[in-house]
Parts: structure tokens; sequence; C-alpha cells
């Protein structure tokens, strides 16, 4: 007998709910939100230069330039609570990173759009880890072809790896939550190929 269900595309991730012990995690969230050197980036729109409805921030290797949304990115030295993320995030996806994007959301009113991470100097297939600290938002993917949603409540302590095609196949995005009052830090590790400049946007 035919699964109904066959044919419905599911994106290529690993998903850690409690990645981290609730203490630790809330150790770090406190530790990475008071050593990151936060920014606030705008981006171009038609009605001209607005700005991003979160701060962020990048660290990484020396010559782990980003570019996204007309926003350049020069890295910043890693600092400790990172640097702590980074190596147990390589050890679970037994992959190097040589830089992150962290996004700060000051509560449900900061958000991130509809986009996939597919600049360049990320690969065909780049091995993305999320990890998320603070208070649990939404994480939705949406398949380009045919609009399948997989939505996941990314806690703190959570790693979530996107993997294969799913930056070629799939967008993602954090929606608006009115009802949180709290702050979540995602720290989104990768690995950046030294290039002079890239497109599209990008983030988690």
């Amino acid at each position: 007998m035919t699964d109904l269900f066959d044919d419905v595309p599911a994106p290529d991730v690993d998903w850690y709910p409690d990645w981290l012990p609730p203490e630790k995690a809330d150790q770090l969230l406190v530790r990475v939100i008071g050593e990151v050197e936060w920014r606030q980036d705008t981006m171009g729109t038609p009605g001209g230069r607005v700005a991003l409805p979160r701060l962020t921030a990048w660290q990484g290797d020396p010559d782990a330039v980003y570019v996204y949304s007309g926003i350049r990115n020069l890295p910043r030295p890693w600092t400790p609570a990172v640097l702590e993320l980074k190596a147990a995030a390589e050890a679970a996806c037994d992959t190097r990173f040589n830089s992150v994007l962290l996004n700060r959301y000051r509560s449900g009113a900061d958000s991130m759009g509809w986009h996939a991470d597919r600049e360049p100097e990320l690969g065909p297939e780049p091995v993305i880890a999320s990890v998320s600290l603070g208070a649990a938002r939404v994480f939705d993917l949406r398949h380009n072809r045919t609009g399948a949603l997989q939505s996941f409540s990314l806690k703190g302590g959570s790693l979530l790896v996107m993997k294969g095609k799913t930056q070629a196949e799939w967008r993602h995005r954090v929606p608006k939550e009115p009802r949180v009052s709290g702050e979540r830090i995602n720290l989104t590790f990768r690995f950046v190929t030294p290039r002079q400049q890239s497109g599209r946007a990008s983030g988690r």
C-alpha cells in the first residue's frame, strides 16, 4: 500500500531539542549577551534603508568576510562563550566552522523574514548549525516548489543543523510573536570560503 505522505518533502536537518542542559544554556545566554559587540544594521528597501528588526554580530577567523543584504560583515575576534559553543557544534556536526552570525531577538517584536542562505561562499550544500539560547521562538521552513511547511520551536539549549539541499530547496524565517517578551540569541555557525563579494540575504 502506498503511503500518501511519501511525496511530502522534508528538509535535510538534524534536530536536537535538548542539546544543552537548561542551566548551561541560561549561563551561556548571559555570557554571550555580555561579551558580544552587538550592532544595529540596516538593509535596503524600495523606500530606502531601514533598521533590521534585531541586533546582529559577526565573529570568525580573520578571512571569513561575509556579505548579505548589502551588509559587509568583517569578522570580530571569537569571544570565549561563542568559541565554547563553536567547539561543541563542531563536535556534534563532525565538521569545521570558521564563522558565526549572531542574531539577538530582544522580544517577540524582533524577527527575520523568509530567505535562504545561498551566498556563493557558503558552497552548494552548506552545513549550518543553529544554536538557540533564551526564549523559545518559532522557526519555519517552507519548500520552494510545493509550499510545504515545517515548523520547529527553537527553545534555549536546542541545536538545529541544516545541511544537504536545504538552502537550495527551502526558505526559512523567524516570524514575529507579540506574546513573547523574553530575549533570544541565535548563533548560526558556518564555513565561509574567502571571497570578495556576494549577494542575497542570510540568517536564522
